[in-house]
């Protein structure tokens, strides 16, 4: 059995607003909220409702918080944007960075996530790198390399010291909002890969340090399988970490395995 850590981290994407964040402390069972050997639970809120979610944790609370995207520049002219100091003002713990929306949707590559990596690191916040392959990657047998140089890319530069600091996502975009999910077998064979790829660059022993979540739609029904493989480390939750009582079994499952 892995002696890493296990990671749930939910991202609310664009949902959630400072009300809605207040009622989802509210219900989540206390439980939920204590510090769970070998257990990290986190909820990334959109930027207007974290200070909500600071606010609204149990005072005893272990849920960490993180936002869904930060800039590479420290302040200035970039209107729409946020710096890394404003994340550590609201004590953000974690920014997830190179989700397959943002490159997506915003033109978001492997260099400007390179850049938005080695600002967060600086700043303390423990970046979750996504890397990923859509369906028709996987469908020409490309998503090896895909993955491979998103990895590389994203990463490039860093030390194996860094890498310690850094937590991976594996998506696979097919499975993202769709009902699919990868076979905990797919997850496994490309949490393995990314693994011998991060110690092919930084080193076995900084690898094996690094937790690799899954962020495929993991859910109460399956988290349980996907978590017994020995390389996968946790998931990046969509739209089950906006439910109280489905985040609150996430979190319990992972307890189970340890």
């Amino acid at each position: 059995m892995s002696t890493r850590s296990i990671l749930i981290a939910g991202n609310w994407k664009m949902n959630m607003g400072p009300n809605d964040t207040a009622d989802f402390f509210e219900q989540l069972d206390a439980e939920s909220q204590k510090q769970i050997d070998g257990v990290i639970a986190a909820v990334c809120p959109p930027f207007v409702s974290l200070a909500t979610a600071f606010d609204s944790r149990k005072s005893a609370s272990a849920v960490k918080i993180g936002a869904q995207n930060v800039h590479f520049e420290d302040n200035g002219a970039f209107t729409g944007e946020i710096s890394t100091s404003m994340l550590t003002e609201v004590g953000c713990d974690y920014v997830i960075l190179g989700h397959s929306e943002r490159r997506e949707y915003f033109g978001e590559d492997d260099a400007i996530i390179n850049k938005k990596v080695k600002k967060a690191l600086l700043a303390g916040i423990t970046p979750i790198v996504c890397v990923g392959e859509v369906l028709d990657e996987r469908k020409q047998n490309r998503h090896f390399d895909v993955v491979k140089t998103q990895t590389a890319g994203s990463l490039e530069g860093l030390s194996a010291s860094e890498l310690e600091k850094v937590v991976i996502a594996y998506e696979p975009v097919w499975a993202i909002g769709t009902g699919e999910t990868a076979s905990p077998e797919q997850a496994q064979e490309m949490h393995a890969f990314i693994r011998d790829e991060l110690a092919k660059l930084f080193g076995k022993e900084a690898a094996d340090t690094v937790l690799i979540l899954y962020g495929g739609s993991m859910k109460p029904a399956n988290a349980g399988e996907l978590l017994q493989k020995p390389d996968v480390d946790g998931g990046l939750i969509g739209g089950a970490s906006l439910k109280p009582a489905d985040f609150a079994k996430l979190v319990a499952i992972a307890a189970e395995q340890k």
